[in-house]
């Protein structure tokens, strides 16, 4: 029997339970894939611990990657033997094999390796759509990201970079700012040692900058629209550090007018067009050579519980997979 991570009740990392699952034939719309690799993100822990509702007994993990093995009736997307790679979906990613919406699945090219896809479906469409569509950065842009040295921020920064934006990244120690400055950030704030709204308008000149990319929330949050200038735009898309407190909106009047927004992937990719477009840009931007996928941590899938850890401790960069 194939074996999975379940988890039974909400927790710390100790509730991933690692055990043999039952796992009948394809359903109707559903492929049997083969995995060869699984994506660790912040969505997980969020899951796992709870801040995320989930219907439990359940599994985890949103994004991988493997081969099709067999398809349920009236599966056109794939066929047994197609190597495919998904970000979204049921959970259910941490796993030897699995059962998975046909409709989910993205055809992978052949020079991107299953490592590769799978630390880049979730955390790579979500810097496409959010740095092409939910704000198309152009040229000469001077743009804030949080979080820099993160698996979204090290494609972040590269994308950006490959677009001509100005890039100002935040992370958490020198270290990490060093590597965000060599992945494209052009200047990178240690939010730790100092105040990253004062060094924004130091390096804007008092203007600030157009948009903030938050996945941080709550330690972050109202500084972050002190970064903005006139007109600006607030994406918050995680919440790593907590939810964000209720606020009186006339914030957003007095800090000049200002746009809020909460975006998901699941709703910029819910459609199956919308989903392969996705897709297929971030794969062409990985193919082209302009963002490069930096994956400094493996773990056995059976050890999820450790990288969990390694991840809320903040002792990872990069991005983390999980290899069945």
């Amino acid at each position: 029997m194939p074996k999975a991570i379940r988890l039974y009740e909400t927790g710390g990392p100790e509730v991933l339970k690692w055990e043999a699952v039952q796992l009948g034939a394809p359903k109707q719309g559903e492929a049997r894939i083969r995995q060869k690799a699984c994506g660790l993100n912040f969505m997980d822990i969020y899951q796992r611990s709870g801040l995320y509702p989930l219907s439990l007994p359940s599994g985890l993990g949103a994004e991988g990657s493997g081969i099709v093995e067999e398809i349920g009736p009236d599966v056109t997307q794939v066929k047994p033997g197609d190597r495919v790679a998904y970000g979204g979906g049921p959970l259910g990613a941490y796993a030897e094999v699995r059962n998975i919406p046909a409709d989910r699945l993205c055809i992978l090219p052949d020079d991107i390796s299953f490592d590769q896809a799978a630390a880049i479906m979730l955390k790579g469409m979500t810097v496409q759509y959010l740095i092409r569509r939910t704000y198309k950065v152009q040229p000469g842009d001077v743009v804030l990201f949080h979080a820099a040295a993160g698996g979204v921020g090290l494609i972040a920064c590269q994308w950006l970079k490959a677009l001509g934006a100005t890039v100002i990244g935040t992370a958490g120690s020198d270290e990490k700012c060093e590597l965000a400055r060599k992945h494209g950030a052009d200047h990178c704030i240690n939010y730790r040692t100092e105040h990253f709204s004062e060094r924004v308008r130091e390096i804007t000149g008092d203007s600030g900058v157009l948009v903030v990319y938050d996945s941080v929330g709550k330690n972050t949050f109202m500084e972050s629209l002190s970064c903005l200038r006139p007109f600006g735009l607030m994406v918050l898309f995680g919440t790593s550090s907590g939810p964000v407190p209720l606020f009186d909106i006339k914030a957003l009047a007095e800090k000049g007018s200002l746009y809020l927004t909460r975006p998901t992937l699941a709703t910029y990719t819910k459609n199956r067009q919308d989903l392969v477009a996705t897709a297929n840009e971030l794969f062409d931007i990985v193919r082209s050579g302009k963002v490069t996928i930096e994956i400094n941590q493996r773990y056995q899938l059976k050890d999820a519980a450790q990288a969990h850890k390694d991840l809320e401790d903040r002792r990872t960069t990069g991005s983390c997979v999980l290899v069945p």
